[in-house]
């Protein structure tokens, strides 16, 4: 049975969950991989109330140990692997610490690095598999505010370009998804319902939009391969 490794998995409504249970639905095996193995339990076992397969385990990305195990778990035949982790740092340059800093750029960029070096161990022998990786609006320029979090996601696009670029004539495709706005889900809608109430929700991005979005970029032929989506809603500025 083909099998998906995604990480970045927290609650049921939030993107990594859904892609979890959207790619289950595509008939894979899912590891279901996040911090907090409650959530990550649920979502597994919402998968397999559906009539689909999934595995959960904890992780933590930005552990090189744990991120090693996670895939020596999965075994081989891994045809997906899905990197979600990375939350937003906000913050002024000033006022921001060194820690701070580091945590940012190790959960964004180093973890995505360890994740996707071991995902490429197991495919790059097959000759077959695709990697993509969540990236945001920060990916593609700095924001004042923003300098943790634009630098460890623009770090993050340029190592999956690198990825891409050196695999692709292994038979490997490696994307990135560009998620350019507030989405729709759990996390906004429990922390800050006041954006969704100024906003609206059509201003949001639909979640199964996005699950979407990475399942065509995993069925595209090697003959026409994209690197790179970038999707919003019809109502964001950019």
């Amino acid at each position: 049975m083909r099998k998906a490794v995604i990480i970045g998995v927290g609650p049921e409504r939030g993107l990594g969950a859904q892609l979890c249970k959207r790619f289950a639905a595509e008939g894979l095996h899912v590891f279901v991989a996040g911090r907090t193995q409650a959530k990550i339990d649920a979502v597994a076992e919402a998968i397999r109330s559906a009539g689909g397969h999934a595995t959960a385990i904890a992780t933590d990305a930005t552990d090189e140990h744990q991120v090693i195990s996670l895939f020596d778990q999965a075994g081989s035949d891994i045809d997906l692997a899905i990197y979600n982790t990375g939350n937003n740092t906000a913050g002024r340059i000033l006022d921001m610490t060194a820690a701070y800093f580091e945590d940012s750029w190790r959960t964004v960029c180093f973890g995505g690095f360890l994740f996707g070096r071991e995902a490429l161990r197991r495919m790059v022998p097959a000759t077959r598999g695709t990697l993509l990786f969540t990236g945001a609006s920060a990916s593609l320029r700095g924001r004042a505010g923003f300098g943790a979090f634009n630098s460890s996601k623009g770090a993050l696009r340029n190592l999956a370009q690198a990825m891409a670029k050196e695999y692709a004539p292994d038979g490997i495709h490696v994307g990135h998804v560009i998620i350019d706005g507030p989405i729709l889900g759990e996390k906004i809608l429990t922390r800050r319902p006041d954006i969704v109430e100024k906003l609206g929700e059509d201003a949001l991005i639909s979640i199964e939009g996005i699950a979407d979005a990475f399942v065509y970029l995993y069925r595209q032929p090697r003959t026409a391969w994209s690197f790179e989506l970038d999707l919003r809603s019809s109502k964001e500025r950019w």
